[in-house]
């Protein structure tokens, strides 16, 4: 059994990928993840507990443990967001443009940020410009 300590991320760059490819074949390891994987990162792809995962081109099987660890994210969550836009709101923030998070998540922040009123809530789609 190994333990390696990795900076944050979805396991898609940088010396883990090496880690994961010569480890997580073993039965014996374990894969802790720490915080948010988006979708179809490799980080998601382990999350779901896949039986070969994608790796530095090779296809690897994944028989090593896997779990989350949820606490550890430096992302605000939705009530600390909603929060945050009560406390600025007003003269000076007039529009509030959602652009992270998984699409049904984001259109739910969106629709409570505009049950607040007096802001305007984009949901920008990829190469999407707004004049400001």
């Amino acid at each position: 059994p190994i333990i390696i300590i990795s900076a944050s991320g979805m396991a898609e760059a940088g010396r883990v990928l090496h880690h994961l490819k010569n480890n997580i074949a073993d039965p014996r390891n374990s894969v802790l993840l720490v915080g948010y994987q988006a979708a179809n990162t490799l980080g998601r792809k382990i999350q779901e507990r896949r039986p070969e995962v994608p790796i530095l081109g090779e296809l690897v099987p994944l028989r090593a443990q896997v779990e989350m660890i949820s606490g550890y994210s430096a992302h605000a969550d939705r009530n600390g967001l909603l929060n945050w836009i009560k406390a600025v709101r007003g003269e000076r923030l007039r529009d509030v443009f959602v652009v992270h998070g998984e699409e049904e998540e984001a259109e739910s922040l969106a629709e409570a940020i505009n049950q607040m009123g007096g802001l305007s809530v984009h949901l920008p789609k990829a190469g999407e410009e707004f004049n400001l």
